[in-house]
């Protein structure tokens, strides 16, 4: 894969583990400056690290990093944010909108507490993320947006059983496709990524199934390393897209895909949510 992201600056919701830690040391290692705004200060029993360990892998790897504990449902605080990275590192070439809430109950078992929380991280922090950052994205030579949020796909079986999620996943992408036209002009670009299987995070361990979905995920480094690729395109001829990880990395050429998988021995790969198509024989179905 060509291209750089050197001396570039990303703003970052969430990013204290996971994906989007992944994802801010991958754009570290070319010597990018990234400002995440997550909520972790202090350690969490059931979830690795803090947006303060965050930064330090980022400087770690070579980048330039800036850590700012808050909340992306907090839309005074989420412009602090932004105008805070914008002044320390001069300016702003990519937004990820990474943070994310998921609770699958069903609509007659879920809490409207929940359902609240999926959609005001989910969407609405995408929105105001993306939102303060659109003037600082709008001087940049190299403006890019990225939502980590699934294809639009209608079929009633990917909304029935976890209606809020889906609504609030789907938001996200909506996002994508009402940034990708509102900003077509000012040379911004807006992109959806997704993975096509189950990827091995705390979410995954907590939520959908734990030792035995680790064993049928692959790691964060392959969203990383699609996000990467997608990130170092020219923002012209690459918006308004919903990306899966392993057909971007297969477009820059990348063919060994066994590299990103957790367990080798196990039997197969699951796909992730919102995902039921196949274009690699050793990926198993049976999504979570």
């Amino acid at each position: 894969m060509s291209g750089t992201l050197q001396g570039r600056t990303i703003v970052m919701s969430g990013g204290s583990r996971g994906i989007g830690l992944a994802i801010a040391v991958r754009a570290a290692r070319d010597g990018a400056n990234v400002a995440l705004m997550a909520k972790t200060d202090q350690p969490h029993p059931k979830l690795p690290g803090t947006v303060h360990t965050a930064a330090e892998a980022i400087e770690e790897a070579g980048g330039r990093a800036m850590a700012v504990v808050g909340d992306v449902r907090d839309d005074a605080a989420v412009r602090d944010f932004v105008d805070q990275a914008a002044q320390h590192f001069g300016g702003i070439d990519i937004v990820v909108n990474n943070a994310s809430a998921i609770d699958l109950r069903p609509t007659s078992a879920l809490p409207v507490k929940s359902y609240d929380l999926m959609q005001s991280i989910n969407v609405r922090g995408t929105f105001l993320l993306t939102q303060a950052a659109i003037p600082h994205l709008k001087r940049s030579e190299h403006a890019h947006v990225l939502t980590l949020s699934p294809p639009l796909d209608l079929d009633p079986k990917w909304v029935g059983p976890h209606l809020a999620y889906t609504l609030s996943k789907y938001g996200m992408s909506l996002c994508t496709m009402g940034f990708a036209e509102e900003l077509r002009g000012d040379g911004v670009a807006a992109n959806s990524l997704w993975p096509r299987t189950l990827i091995a995070t705390a979410a995954v361990a907590n939520l959908l199934g734990g030792e035995e979905a680790l064993s049928q995920s692959r790691t964060p480094e392959i969203v990383a390393d699609a996000a990467h690729a997608i990130l170092v395109r020219p923002p012209a001829g690459c918006t308004g897209n919903h990306f899966i990880d392993d057909e971007v990395l297969r477009d820059e050429g990348v063919t060994d895909l066994e590299r990103y998988r957790t367990d080798p021995d196990s039997d197969g790969l699951a796909f992730d949510l919102y995902i039921d198509h196949d274009i690699d024989a050793g990926v198993a179905g049976g999504a979570a």
